[in-house]
């Protein structure tokens, strides 16, 4: 009875998250699918498959001025707001793991720019480095008359305008996954370091950082796949502009498909984008079978 219970109990189990399986294999595997194929045809407002053009598409993307703009973007995006996030995030949580007085307020504030919108993110900071309403006037209005702090003006600083809003934005969530990441260690190795007169900072950075790596994989990849989606903070807060200057693979390839109406090279840079999550996902699946390994042998 208890057996046939089990097989009952893992049928049920199977049956429930059936729909599930099948709407994110449609929705995820198929539609992949369904975008790398018409990457290599020749569709323009309407996607066809009757004229299949290889790798033209690819060679004539990195012939775009706009697409090799929206890459070096996402470079210097990717890199320094995964740097400033991961950075701020990790010591923010260890500013709250003091136990500090009204922490639960402290850890809501810095929470809630994350669940503000991308586009009033995008909108918030455009006011604030707006030259004539948001932080130089105000500072000037102070009396520092030669102040100067308007990054979004000047196509050489305009992407770190977007990174400035883009790392007061996803901070606050990095922190909250470190500081759980910190929770979660043994009292007993904080006892161990205070007994053996370890500065605390060294243990933070030398001790407890190694011990959690389950936090920092996932704020890392929570990082990696916002600044790869990222459109709503560009948009609203500076559309590309000035120019092309602040330029990103997402907002590029939503104007290749709405505005040039080409769907197949938009297909194609889209293509490429996908290259980053599914490198990020071999990385992750190589460590994971490479420590199996490692214990493998060690038992």
């Amino acid at each position: 009875m208890t057996e046939r219970r089990r097989r009952f109990a893992r049928l049920s189990s199977v049956v429930g998250a059936l729909p599930m399986i099948l709407v994110g294999f449609g929705l995820y595997v198929v539609g992949i699918l369904y975008s790398v194929t018409l990457s290599f045809t020749n569709s323009k407002l309407m996607p066809q498959f009757t004229t299949f053009v290889g790798f033209d598409n690819y060679v004539q993307l990195w012939s775009e001025p706009r697409w090799l703009v929206s890459v070096e973007n996402f470079l210097i995006l990717g890199v320094l707001s995964i740097l400033l996030n991961m950075g701020i995030g990790f010591l923010l949580a260890c500013c709250l793991d003091q136990r500090v007085r009204q922490e639960d307020t402290f850890r809501t504030i810095l929470l809630y720019p994350y669940a503000m919108s991308l586009v009033v993110t995008g909108l918030v900071w455009q006011w604030m480095l707006d030259p004539g309403l948001g932080i130089q006037e105000t500072v000037r209005q102070l009396g520092w008359s030669s102040f100067g702090f308007a990054p979004l003006t000047h196509p050489e600083t305009a992407i770190y305008g977007i990174l400035i809003a883009g790392v007061w934005q996803a901070s606050g969530v990095t922190m909250a996954i470190m500081l759980a990441g910190l929770r979660g260690i043994d009292a007993d190795i904080w006892k161990a370091s205070r007994v053996d007169g370890i500065p605390t900072w060294k243990t933070y950075l030398f001790i407890a950082l190694p011990m959690m790596k389950g936090a920092v994989t996932t704020a890392f990849v929570l990082q990696c796949v916002s600044v790869v989606r990222v459109y709503d903070l560009i948009v609203a807060q500076t559309d590309g502009g000035p120019g092309i200057a602040t330029e990103m693979p997402a907002k590029f390839v939503i104007d290749l498909i709405t505005k040039r109406q080409n769907v197949g090279l938009g297909m194609a840079a889209a293509t490429l984008m996908l290259l980053p999550i599914l490198l990020l996902i071999g990385l992750r699946g190589y460590f994971d079978w490479r420590r199996k390994r490692m214990q493998q042998r060690a038992a």
